[in-house]
């Protein structure tokens, strides 16, 4: 019953003041922001009418190293590191035949690790060609300075063009 009786007067004193802070304006140019339960009223003054939107946002990741990266920007690191002069991948077009089928092969060989994951599995195979040879190919044929000439970024991007294009198996 007290908290009626405090409710009245402080909602009368926030209409009161934010009605008395209005005059000479437009309505749709005043904002007013009133807590119910204290004696505050702040007016706020704008120049279009207030206006809420909200949206949520859900964000679905694989488990690609380092949080992931964009798949079209890894298909041009590919192309500008010479990737497909030693590699066949359909998705960038390549027809080499030095190295493994990245359209088929790193899903085998990542099963073929210990069953490593597929996205780790060929971010090793970029960062360090040696950890893991596939049946068939010798040591030291892929160039193991990638892990330090190429950025996180470009990494993180040619890692997700691979994953995109190479079957899941």
């Amino acid at each position: 019953m007290l908290f009626a009786a405090l409710l009245v007067p402080a909602g009368f004193a926030g209409w009161a003041v934010g009605h008395y802070t209005s005059l000479d304006k437009s309505a749709s140019t005043v904002v007013h922001t009133v807590t119910i339960g204290t004696a505050t009223s702040t007016p706020a003054t704008t120049t279009s009418p207030a206006t809420t939107t909200s949206a949520a946002t859900t964000t679905t990741s694989t488990s690609t190293p380092a949080g992931g990266g964009n798949a079209a920007a890894g298909k041009a690191v590919f192309a500008a590191n010479g990737c497909g002069s030693c590699h066949t991948f359909k998705p960038a077009n390549a027809t080499g035949a030095v190295g493994p089928d990245l359209d088929s092969a790193p899903a085998a060989d990542a099963k073929a690790d210990h069953n490593m994951n597929l996205a780790d599995f060929i971010n090793e195979s970029i960062v360090k060609p040696d950890a893991y040879i596939a049946k068939g190919y010798n040591k030291g044929i892929m160039p193991s300075t990638f892990g330090s000439s190429l950025s996180k970024t470009q990494l993180n991007d040619l890692v997700a063009f691979i994953l995109s294009g190479t079957a899941k198996s």
